[in-house]
């Protein structure tokens, strides 16, 4: 009978507010304790606090703010992490922070743990997006990746665009495996007239940005693609935006300088809210570059909305046939969606949710439980978050 495996994961950059990554970590955690396994999660907060959640056991240590992140904190006392891990005793150490974390992956060594980075971005096309030349972010992203990839026992990919970049330097211990959509909140059904009525006029078209609202994501391009849709398209489009982040008062101010008619709708806590705002849109957009798999737009597919994403990204792998990939201008993403549009509206949401069908969480943990090397657990073995006895070297 296998063992019940303790899989203590590490991530920064989590709020209460940050999307995908909390998304995904939630999900995998439930998956991983369906499965008979034992996740502990340890992220960065205001205050120490230690609960049991719907995805395992959740410890939140005391973390700095980022400067300028609007809201990011991090695990910088590496002393007290490390105490949390030696009581912890893992079995298997999943990553998320292939920077300020990396020191992780030389601890899992000399603890006998097997451990696994789990690459969320493209650093190459973070460093571009911070104004380094695409040489220079190169060359700095390929010694950040190979320093990574030497850390840990696996580097895990969401997508083959992600993957690219630890490709091209021959890395040898990388694992792919895609994300999953909750195809059951996600649906189509949360299409709500009362919603459309408050947001747009009948004879407007409605737009959606679903997005963080910080310099990676390049939320500006969503308000210049509806100045150019309004202007050169001529089509009465509106645009809501749900998020929040830094860019909050810029965005404000370039609305009103464009001349443009934009919803802020801040945070929206309840992922029923989400689900029914992307289904009553008619499309959406989603303007971040270096998204490397992007549930926010999986998100909207699975609501039967199809949606314009970064040429750059690798969102034209996830959203395939169901969404456009547009030029990261205004105007790129204002023609994206003007194609979109001119697609029959069955046909467009019926693709665009047979598309996130494809996806699911159930597959998404299969395949990181497998890049961990940790076996199915027998059923009616234990699976608590308790101490165990055993404590696996590998």
């Amino acid at each position: 009978m296998s063992e019940a495996l303790r899989i203590v994961r590490v991530a920064n950059f989590v709020t209460p507010v940050s999307g995908g990554l909390r998304t995904a970590l939630r999900h995998l955690g439930a998956g991983y304790l369906a499965a008979g396994h034992q996740p502990v999660l340890v992220v960065p907060g205001a205050r120490r606090t230690d609960e049991r959640t719907e995805q395992g056991r959740v410890i939140t240590l005391p973390g700095p703010r980022v400067p300028g992140s609007g809201g990011y904190r991090v695990l910088r006392d590496r002393r007290e992490l490390g105490s949390v891990l030696a009581d912890l005793a893992p079995d298997r150490l999943e990553v998320s922070d292939r920077t300020t974390l990396r020191w992780t992956g030389d601890w899992a060594r000399a603890h006998g743990v097997r451990s696994m980075m789990v690459s969320h971005e493209s650093a190459t096309g973070v460093l571009g997006t911070w104004g380094l030349p695409p040489r220079a972010a190169r060359r700095l992203a390929d010694s950040l990746n190979s320093r990574t990839a030497r850390a840990y026992d696996t580097v895990l990919c969401t997508t083959a665009w992600a993957a690219a970049e630890f490709e091209r330097l021959g890395v040898g211990n990388l694992a792919q495996a895609p994300l999953g959509v909750d195809l059951t909140t996600m649906h189509p059904g949360r299409r709500s007239p009362e919603l459309r009525e408050r947001l747009a006029e009948p004879h407007q078209v409605l737009l959606v940005m679903c997005s963080r609202l910080s310099g990676e994501k390049r939320p500006e391009r969503a308000l210049q693609a509806l100045a150019e849709l309004r202007r050169r398209h001529r089509i009465p489009a509106v645009l809501a935006v749900a998020g929040t982040g830094p860019l909050r008062r810029r965005l404000e101010r370039l609305a009103a300088e464009l001349r443009v008619p934009v919803t802020f709708l801040g945070h929206l806590a309840e992922r029923t809210d989400v689900a029914a705002l992307l289904a009553t849109a008619d499309a959406v957009i989603a303007p971040g570059p270096v998204e490397t798999f992007g549930l926010a737009a999986l998100e909207t597919l699975a609501c039967g909305t199809p949606v314009a994403v970064s040429r750059s990204s690798a969102l034209p792998q996830v959203v395939g046939g169901a969404g456009v990939a547009a030029p990261d201008t205004g105007a790129g993403f204002a023609d994206a969606v003007r194609e979109l549009l001119d697609r029959p509206e069955a046909e467009r949401r019926a693709v665009a949710r047979s598309r996130a069908e494809e996806f699911s969480w159930e597959a998404a943990t299969a395949a990181f439980l497998a890049a961990h090397h940790a076996p199915q657990v027998s059923a009616g073995a234990p699976a608590t978050n308790g101490p165990t006895n055993h404590h696996r070297t590998t």
